[in-house]
């Protein structure tokens, strides 16, 4: 069964002149994709004026709560013992975003109770990104 976890969640965008601006975003866990996480942004706070999702390996998420995590496009890391950034990198410009810590591990223990660490079927997570990238090859 293909189970699908969403959490709204609350950020602040951090601009280039240390404004925090409130941002309303969701993450996702889908049990048919199960080490990733899914970071799902609305329309309205895009400069595309289009929704946005980010793609980030859930060890990632549960690294940067530990302490500084990531290369390439996303880094996480804690911000003092309440706020965690993440900092996502696009060939648009880099966004930074405080979440609240709380609110990513509880998401992150409800995605262990879908599938818990070390459960992940690796075999038909590979099947799918072969799928979605050979087609019907």
């Amino acid at each position: 069964m293909d189970i699908t976890l969403e959490q709204p969640v609350r950020a602040r965008l951090i601009t280039a002149e240390d404004q925090e601006l409130p941002v309303a975003a969701t993450l996702r866990y889908a049990a048919g994709d199960p080490f990733a996480v899914h970071l799902d942004f609305p329309a309205e706070i895009s400069l595309a004026e289009e929704a946005a999702t980010w793609t980030f390996g859930r060890t990632l998420l549960e690294e940067g709560l530990r302490g500084p995590a990531g290369t390439g496009d996303v880094h996480i890391w804690p911000c003092g013992p309440t706020r965690t950034v993440v900092e996502l990198h696009s060939p648009f410009g880099m966004a930074l975003l405080q979440f609240d810590t709380f609110a990513l591990r509880r998401f992150l223990l409800r995605s262990y109770a879908v599938v818990p660490a070390g459960r992940e079927d690796v075999g038909a997570a590979v099947d799918e990104g072969l799928q979605a990238l050979l087609g019907n090859v």
